[in-house]
């Protein structure tokens, strides 16, 4: 059972992901018929103010000590630093040692993976931050798209508000699907999202190392609607349609064919958030052909459907 929630919190803490622990597992809301859990703020040393990473300054009413006996200690979002404070390390071992399940949200996983707990485990962070989560802690298994990872014991989550989602995951997981959509509803929020962090990123345009394909890339873009065939491209390109593949993958670091798919998605997130096109439309400018081709491509490279992206992301209604 889920009863005892412990927050732990340093120098550095985001007030917005603290924030969302305290809306998920602080508030009284019992009266929804959500049991009332034993919401515990600790840091290193109870009643010591705290710097936030906004100005302002959080006050931990309880200590260390206040992990113990608890069924679940979370880790909001910190500033990503070198050293840890020690103790607050060891706090996390010893509950980690004791079976407790912990939680972390955004970049608060660094303190996880500092604390050694993240060697042969999957895990995920915020998209900004997992190549620099997979330097750290090599042994570390990081997956970068998706909003969080259950390991039983070790559940992390992406970016924000996608420390909510593991949250109301836990609740579900724990004590069942009435209480998480009880408090899904309370908060005005989604009890479950669908996709992952994929439709969220900035996706990076494979950039050239070298100038002579250049005007062949910028004509490329002018035509994403025709079909170009490798053979077509080395004619242009006045190279035979080996040397062509070998300067092509040399320049952008892919296949022309990954890259065109690429750029043609590219396109269409543009048109979804910008016009009104039918997704079918949108198909037909971007070069896909069919909505069904579209379809496949975007939800391989974004992670989601068309119309899933065009209503979250939709500059119009």
């Amino acid at each position: 059972m889920l009863r005892t929630i412990a927050v732990v919190i340093m120098d550095g803490v985001a007030p917005f992901e603290l924030g969302l622990l305290c809306e998920v597992f602080g508030v009284d809301r019992s009266d929804d018929g959500v049991p009332r859990f034993d919401f515990r703020v600790c840091g290193e040393r109870a009643g010591e103010p705290l710097r936030s990473g906004v100005g302002m300054l959080v006050t931990p009413e309880h200590g260390l000590d206040a992990l113990a006996g608890a069924d679940l200690v979370a880790v909001p979002a910190h500033g990503i630093i070198d050293d840890y404070p020690p103790a607050v390390l060891a706090a996390l071992r010893a509950a980690a040692d004791r079976g407790t399940t912990l939680v972390s949200v955004c970049s608060g996983v660094f303190v996880l993976g500092a604390a050694g707990l993240l060697d042969d485990r999957p895990c995920t962070t915020h998209w900004r931050h997992a190549e620099e989560l997979a330097r750290r802690f090599p042994a570390a298994k990081v997956d970068a798209d998706v909003l969080f990872v259950d390991d039983g014991t070790l559940v992390t989550s992406a970016g924000t508000a996608s420390g909510i989602d593991a949250c109301l995951h836990v609740v579900r997981r724990e004590l069942g699907s009435g209480v998480a959509n009880a408090i899904a509803r309370r908060m005005v929020v989604a009890p479950q999202r669908e996709g992952g962090q994929r439709q969220f990123v900035e996706l990076a345009i494979p950039e050239c190392t070298g100038d002579s394909l250049q005007p062949l890339l910028a004509w490329m873009l002018e035509h994403l609607d025709t079909e170009h065939s490798v053979a077509d491209l080395a004619h242009r390109a006045m190279m035979s349609e080996r040397t062509f593949a070998r300067r092509f993958a040399a320049e952008t670091g892919t296949t022309p064919g990954r890259w065109m798919a690429l750029q043609r998605v590219l396109h269409a997130r543009r048109l979804l958030e910008e016009t009104q096109l039918s997704v079918e439309e949108v198909a037909h400018v971007c070069g896909f052909g069919t909505a069904a081709l579209l379809r496949h491509h975007f939800h391989k490279i974004v992670g989601v459907a068309p119309k899933d992206y065009r209503r979250s992301f939709a500059s119009t209604p």
